[in-house]
């Protein structure tokens, strides 16, 4: 039988994932635009032999589990280009929509790296290791760090080994979530399941040993030295054991302070929906009143404890509630004077709807997903609004994952109706 043939093909663009598509439509990771290279195809995708021509945004990769690890697909990319490419991924899904729309250059808000990880523990060799996946797979690449998280996040993966020792050594597979915060890291272990008072405890005797700020499982605090919290600029924030954070502190700031230059100086009263724990929240409340919606009962809470902490705030009220089955009604909705909605990936469609059918002059859309933000904006355009603009912030270096912040305004005559 004869060897796997190869062939040498040209790549003439770079897929939403990071990988490089041929001219005859094949996926080739780690090839560039416009380079041509050898590859074995593989079906659909194919491996990379050889770059017998490089494009000149290669960069050389400067991770040693680069290719290994599928947590990033993109260092070889240099960043002009990346950012480039990330712009190109919402363009191009704005256009699906029909939104003649051409989005603003990517701002790049890696800042200092990342400050929060998911790792995954597996038992190999009869000992427990940490790391990340490989590429489309579920074999485990052990790793010491992951040189794009702030250096306080760089102990991460011992952590996770030596909390993995009373639950098994991995045995059972675990996700642990590490945020780097004011006090040290916070630690969320998943994957177990409720445990024995003796696992607990020496759970929560490693926890003291490695000084962790908190050890959560699944969500419940095992132990909390202090109050966990975590300082945005002015903002000290108080995010639940294993709630969501922004990645980036840049990244925060960076969608902050679009939101708050789209609301202007007039505007006296906003609601946030999907508000979490209430980093956009507190932004906002600097320039006026704001009404926050959240569904998650410890994030709410964190938010009002923010609220009451902080200084030079104009009023902040929360409201538990489920915006995927009760949004905010137009009656409800033409109290404000502007509304931010800032969903997780699956966007926000029941609310988008609500939005559209509103009087409301202004709306402030911050998203994660350039398809479901496209969908959603579509509905607001159907319903009256004009996108005026949308930006890119880029958190998530060498990955296909960008933010974005659409700013949809109504036009006079429309809102007197």
């Amino acid at each position: 039988m004869s060897e796997t043939m190869t062939e040498t093909v040209t790549i003439r663009d770079l897929g939403a994932r990071g990988d490089g598509i041929s001219e005859t439509g094949i996926l080739v990771p780690y090839a560039l635009p416009g380079e041509r290279v050898t590859i074995r195809p593989e079906g659909r995708r194919a491996e990379l032999l050889d770059i017998v021509q490089a494009s000149p945004d290669r960069v050389e990769p400067f991770c040693p589990y680069y290719m290994r690890c599928g947590g990033c697909r993109t260092q070889h990319l240099a960043r002009p280009a990346e950012l480039a490419w990330k712009r190109g991924l919402i363009a191009q899904a704005l256009s699906q929509a029909r939104l003649d729309v051409e989005p603003a250059p990517a701002r790049d808000a890696h800042g200092a790296g990342r400050r929060r990880i998911t790792l995954h523990v597996r038992e190999i060799d009869g000992r427990a290791e940490a790391g990340l996946m490989a590429a489309r797979s579920h074999d485990l690449v052990p790793i010491d760090h992951c040189p794009i998280t702030v250096p306080a996040l760089h102990p991460a993966p011992d952590v996770a080994r030596r909390l993995a020792a009373p639950l098994g050594h991995g045995r059972k597979p675990l996700d642990v979530a590490a945020t780097a915060t004011d006090q040290g890291l916070d630690v969320d272990i998943r994957g177990h399941g409720p445990v024995s008072a003796g696992v607990g405890t020496a759970l929560v005797r490693i926890a003291g040993d490695l000084g962790l700020a908190r050890l959560s499982l699944h969500g419940e605090r095992l132990m909390e030295a202090e109050p966990v919290s975590v300082t945005d600029g002015e903002i000290r924030l108080y995010p639940p054991p294993g709630g969501f954070l922004q990645a980036t502190a840049a990244g925060q700031a960076a969608l902050a302070d679009l939101t708050r230059a789209a609301l202007g100086s007039r505007v006296r009263r906003v609601a946030d929906l999907f508000a979490g724990c209430g980093p956009l929240t507190l932004a906002m409340a600097r320039i006026a009143a704001v009404h926050a919606v959240e569904s998650d009962a410890a994030a709410l809470a964190g938010l009002v404890r923010s609220a009451r902490a902080a200084t030079g705030l104009r009023a902040v009220t929360g409201e538990r509630r489920d915006l995927f089955r009760r949004p905010l009604l137009p009656l409800e909705l033409d109290a404000f004077d502007a509304v931010v909605f800032d969903p997780p990936r699956a966007g926000a469609e029941a609310q988008a709807r609500q939005l559209a059918a509103s009087r409301l002059p202004l709306v402030i859309g911050v998203a994660c997903d350039a398809g479901t933000f496209a969908r959603d904006a579509a509905t607001l355009v159907a319903g009256g609004y004009r996108l005026e603009t949308v930006t890119p912030v880029d958190q998530f270096r060498h990955a296909g994952h960008v933010e974005m912040v659409g700013v949809f305004r109504r036009a006079a005559a429309a809102r007197r109706r």
